[in-house]
């Protein structure tokens, strides 16, 4: 029998597979977490602004905006000149080349064509023959001088003046000093001898352009660290918009730099660290038996990691409001499954987390840590389906309602509330009712049991129950009494009433493979264990644990409900026969295995409930009288017994509560074998009487 232990004795086993499990949970909650913590709100110019007060929470410069900083751009790059290098000799080789070839291939041209063109070589060449014009081209203007790189002095000069080859052979060609050499030059090539002298310096040029630009200033002014941005109610102005977008732009510059990152990341292992840690020394130290049963702790954290990765998908990808998501799920399906405490700390986790990527912290925790505990509340029993719907509507409404009252509590003027909020909030209500199909997964994927079922499970017109009440009407009004008085115990103690009566019904189904060997269901006087040794007769009363876990499997009962089975004797032994056995040979060496049940003892509560009022009400029976001291001995005997020999110990059940056990068990078969007054009978000699005429 164990109460609350704080000194946990655990191998090194057990505390390698806790910390890997929480090492598993926040490392894959840690993952799906956003990193640029970029505000999730939405900014819009003349709307009035609906979220907290912002203030800065550094120094960062007001930005303009990109048409402003666009045409800024483009108004001082009218001042850009490219820079060309000039090649003096090119113009001299190309005129010395063409005299050269014009008197030795063609002889017969005169000497005044020769000097003519090649004087209008040498202009072109002095004006500037360049290799591309397409650094002239600035966004829609063209520029309007270049730098022309002569030696180590650059000199400003007319862009219009310069010319590709192919513009300096045209206007050669239209030149009016050559207008009657215009046959002659059109069958010459005198465009091999216009070739580029201006050279375009790409990385002076660029340089240049560079200067320009960062001649812009992109700020108009700066923000200090705690300044007041903008309060909520007020309208956001070009100004105010403006102040605003530099401010996340600021956000999502600094969140790029590694330093920021690692530092982020960092911050969110911790955290989680921290809450995950805390969580799990809490099962831990309260809820122990939840790690002996693996799948129970992989559901809590697996609900842990659904709901957060969830969330940080959400505001990752900036999809919906993150009230959509229905965070009470996590508290209904713990509450279901398994308590009310462990429900309401898994909760808290979650909406603490998930609070650290929002930027309205304050008001997530607020609703969600209601809506949680509502849903808790509204789940104290969960004995019907209609009850889901009910809880959905009751956690939408508290919802709804807590944000509200912080919304007026912060703004103080409900005409700017946000209507949006409110229907997301409804829309999740929705969902929640909807996740109802995923309660029979669960149920079934980590072996629960929920009320639900149990209440299906306590149909008496559930096969197993109907073959007992017509085979075994005996042990069947057995199991009825057991589980009427094991539910009320189980209500006293802070038991599973439902779980326990259910467990009842089924503990015995065992005994309709033999019922006429068990004496409830004998009739007649006939006793078939009078043809039985004591060890065949200790074996045939044992089988009925074996006997009830087999049929329990084919029917596919819930491993809840076979535990009861197996337990409800626990290690006793089927004493009668072992008495009398011991008694009859004395001087034996027994083996007391053949009258020993295969067990285990009880490790639960209700398994340890069970016990009590199954051994309370079949010893009853046998009672001479039934008076209120025979009752209170009988059951004061049996549980002591119980306690004295340790079946027990594995549970984590109290004095305390055994003794709550005992008294209910005391009131309820004073209740059930209170015996009626003996009416007096009328003596037939007795005289006549008068009845009066007034009467």
């Amino acid at each position: 029998m164990k109460g609350i232990n704080f000194k946990i004795e655990l191998t090194w086993q057990d505390i390698a597979k806790r910390i890997a499990l929480m090492l598993g949970t926040v490392l894959f909650i840690v993952w799906f977490m956003p990193r640029d913590n970029k505000p999730s709100f939405k900014v819009e110019m003349d709307k009035v602004w609906r979220h907290n007060d912002l203030t800065a929470q550094f120094d960062f410069p007001v930005y303009k905006s990109d048409s402003v900083i666009q045409q800024e751009r483009k108004q001082v790059l009218k001042d850009y000149e490219p820079y060309y290098i000039y090649n003096k000799e090119k113009g001299q080789q190309q005129e010395h080349l063409f005299i050269t070839e014009m008197r030795q291939k063609r002889p017969g041209l005169s000497g005044s064509f020769i000097n003519a063109v090649s004087a209008r070589i040498r202009m072109l060449y002095k004006q500037g023959i360049v290799d591309t014009k397409k650094p002239m081209k600035v966004s829609d203007d063209s520029v309007k001088a270049i730098r022309r790189i002569d030696e180590k002095e650059a000199t400003s000069i007319n862009a219009s003046s310069v010319m590709t080859p192919v513009e300096a052979y045209e206007r050669l060609k239209l030149d009016p000093g050559l207008m009657y050499y215009h046959e002659t030059i059109s069958k010459m090539d005198i465009n091999n001898y216009l070739v580029p002298n201006l050279t375009y310096d790409k990385v002076r040029s660029e340089e240049s352009m560079e200067d320009l630009l960062a001649s812009v200033p992109l700020a108009i002014g700066v923000v200090q660290r705690g300044q007041k941005i903008v309060s909520r109610g007020d309208l956001v102005d070009e100004r105010t918009f403006q102040i605003i977008t530099s401010y996340l732009k600021e956000i999502e510059l600094r969140h790029k730099s590694d330093s920021t990152f690692n530092s982020t990341v960092v911050g969110e292992l911790l955290f989680v660290t921290l809450l995950i840690g805390a969580f799990t020394i809490y099962l831990s130290i309260y809820r122990r038996d939840y790690f002996q049963r693996i799948r129970s702790a992989m559901m809590i954290y697996a609900l842990i990691v659904l709901a957060t990765v969830d969330a940080s998908l959400l505001v990752e990808h900036n999809l919906y409001h993150v009230f959509l998501l229905p965070f009470a799920i996590v508290p209904i399906f713990i509450r279901v499954f398994m308590d009310s405490r462990t429900a309401f700390m898994a909760h808290v986790v979650v909406v603490l987390i998930c609070a650290t990527i929002l930027q309205r912290p304050l008001e997530f925790i607020s609703v969600e840590i209601a809506a949680g505990l509502a849903a808790i509340f509204s789940l104290r029993e969960l004995s019907s389906r209609s009850q889901l719907f009910w809880t959905a509507i009751i956690t939408s409404g508290v919802a709804m309602l807590t944000n509200l009252a912080v919304f007026m509590i912060r703004s103080g003027n409900i005409e700017h509330m946000e209507h949006t909020e409110y229907v997301f909030l409804m829309l999740s209500g929705i969902i929640l009712f909807c996740c109802y199909p995923l309660l029979y997964l669960i149920e079934k994927f980590f072996g629960f049991t929920s009320d639900i079922t149990l209440i299906e499970l306590s149909d008496m017109n559930k096969d197993l129950l109907r073959r007992m009440s017509e085979v075994a009407p005996g042990t069947f009004q057995h199991s009825i009494q057991v589980g009427n008085l094991a539910a009320e115990i189980a209500r006293k103690i802070g038991g599973n009433p439902q779980l326990v009566r259910t467990g009842a019904l089924y503990h015995d189904i065992g005994k309709t493979q033999n019922p006429i060997y068990f004496t409830e269901n004998q009739s007649g006087g006939i006793n078939p264990h009078d043809e039985l040794s004591y060890v065949e007769s200790a074996q045939m009363i044992i089988s009925h644990v074996t006997e009830g876990i087999k049929l329990a499997k084919q029917h596919n009962l819930p491993t809840q409900i076979r535990d009861f089975i197996a337990t409800h004797h626990g290690l006793g032994k089927a004493k009668y026969f072992y008495i009398k056995y011991k008694n009859e040979h004395p001087d034996e060496q027994i083996d007391e295995l053949q009258f020993t049940y295969p067990g285990p003892n009880p490790f639960t509560k209700e398994q340890a409930i069970l016990m009590m009022a199954d051994a309370v009400e079949a010893a009853s029976r046998s009672l001479p009288d039934y008076t209120e001291q025979s009752i209170r001995t009988l059951v004061n005997k049996i549980v002591n017994s119980m306690v004295e020999e340790g079946y027990f110990r594995e549970c984590p059940i109290t004095f305390r509560d055994i003794a709550y056990a005992q008294t209910v068990m005391i009131e309820k078969l004073k209740t059930i074998y209170h015996t009626r007054i003996s009416y007096p009978e009328e003596k037939k000699n007795a005289p006549k009487s008068i009845t009066l005429a007034s009467q």
